[in-house]
């Protein structure tokens, strides 16, 4: 007689659903299309933190893990598995660049949760600017409708590294050009 089969749900599910199978990569969460099934009490604040019920998500396996089942839906972020699809609140964008590197022509940007991804025409940099602080917000995408925001000392270093074209900061990867913005009244 077999054992009945144990349903998981909420992060125990979530954590499973997560776990690549051997030697592949991350889960096809745009093949799966559960019913809508709720809020879960996790936040990602803008520092990268992801908060369970107000409390860090001490351990970063973990947050790897929920990173993979994560995706942006029209109606917002949600953590999905084949089964269930939790809302999630996301105060700026889901992943941070925190580290760059450039060979070939090509940059190369790690995330907080570990992803690596070469800026090119798939994964562009945007710049967006506040119009009331005059701050860049620079982002470069990750897979789907998820970004990463770079992070001010990245930032810092593809300025540093920036060609200026007709008074505008450009850099070049993967064969692609990315405008960082206007130069200063300084020259950078």
């Amino acid at each position: 007689m077999a054992e009945p089969t144990e349903q998981k749900s909420g992060l125990a599910a979530l954590a499973e659903a997560a776990k690549p199978a051997e030697g592949r990569g991350l889960p096809p969460v745009h093949l799966w299309h559960p019913e809508h099934c709720g809020d879960i009490d996790i936040v990602i604040r803008r520092d990268g933190t992801w908060l369970h019920e107000d409390s860090p998500i001490g351990r970063a396996e973990l947050v790897r893990l929920f990173s993979t089942v994560l995706r942006k839906d029209p109606d917002g972020y949600c953590l999905v598995t084949p089964v269930e699809k939790l809302a999630i609140r996301v105060e700026d964008l889901p992943f941070r660049a925190i580290a760059m590197t450039q060979a070939d022509g090509v940059l190369s940007f790690t995330t907080d949760v570990g992803d690596v991804v070469e800026a090119g025409d798939e994964h562009p940099i945007r710049v967006e600017t506040d119009e009331a602080t005059g701050e860049p917000a620079p982002a470069l995408h990750v897979r789907a409708e998820l970004w990463a925001r770079i992070a001010r000392p990245v930032f810092y270093e593809l300025v540093e590294m920036a060609d200026l074209e007709d008074g505008q900061l450009v850099v070049r990867s993967g064969g692609a050009a990315f405008d960082l913005g206007a130069t200063g009244a300084d020259g950078r």
